[in-house]
């Protein structure tokens, strides 16, 4: 399986984790989740779900109701509602609990902390410990980089490296933010326990203003991300 296919896989029983529904709705609620710059089609989309299917995991229902999706081209379809199998819901769980090298990258890493409320705060803090790790790797080659290119490369060059660089720092302050907030929760000093966001994120109690993530910040560019 890709790295693309799994983050929609997890993406698609995340989701259907919360209620059952069909493909247009789960379309629309996967480009809020993940963003408009990782937009997915039907193309993409309805193979994950056949698969889903196949595998067990997902179970069809076929009300009797026609529905028309806004990209139809063929007349109108059945609207058919996806839910979660006993499966499909051990088998989330399961990848909720990874913390492998793959919940750390940048394909993964997004996705993972969009369904951190319902992530055990032990698998949090590893899933944010093994991101900061991967990007300090990532720091020092640009650094060592950016070092032996300095002499070969005008400014414009030399400037749009320093801005990668400046954005991979920010993202290691943030996650040392959260990180910190995990172990003064964990430790009791900031409250009792974890809260909810309406968009699924985890809130720690006591904390009006958690840590946001770095896309979120003003200023950060489309280049950033």
């Amino acid at each position: 399986m890709s790295r693309r296919s799994g983050v929609l896989e997890f993406a698609v029983l995340g989701l259907l984790h919360d209620a059952p529904m069909h493909g247009y709705e789960l379309r629309k609620r996967l480009n809020v989740l993940l963003g408009s710059f990782r937009a997915f089609s039907y193309g993409t989309l309805y193979p994950c779900l056949k698969s889903l299917v196949a595998q067990g995991f997902l179970v069809e229902d076929n009300p009797d109701v026609e529905y028309v999706p806004a990209t139809a081209l063929n007349g109108k379809r059945s609207k058919i509602v996806y839910r979660l199998s006993g499966e499909g819901k051990q088998r989330f769980e399961e990848l909720l609990a990874d913390t492998g090298p793959d919940a750390w990258e940048d394909e993964h890493f997004g996705v993972r902390f969009a369904f951190f409320g319902q992530t055990d705060r032990a698998v949090r803090m590893r899933v944010l410990e093994g991101r900061r790790s991967r990007l300090e790797e990532r720091l020092e080659r640009m650094r060592s980089s950016i070092s032996r290119t300095r002499e070969r490369f005008d400014d414009y060059t030399l400037e749009l490296q320093r801005h990668g660089l400046e954005s991979v720092e920010r993202e290691v302050r943030w996650l040392n933010e959260l990180i910190e907030t995990e172990r003064a929760t964990r430790t009791g000093r900031t409250g009792a326990g974890d809260t909810q966001t309406s968009d699924g994120r985890g809130q720690e109690a006591g904390s009006s203003d958690p840590p946001r993530p770095p896309h979120d910040r003003p200023g950060r560019s489309g280049l950033e991300r």
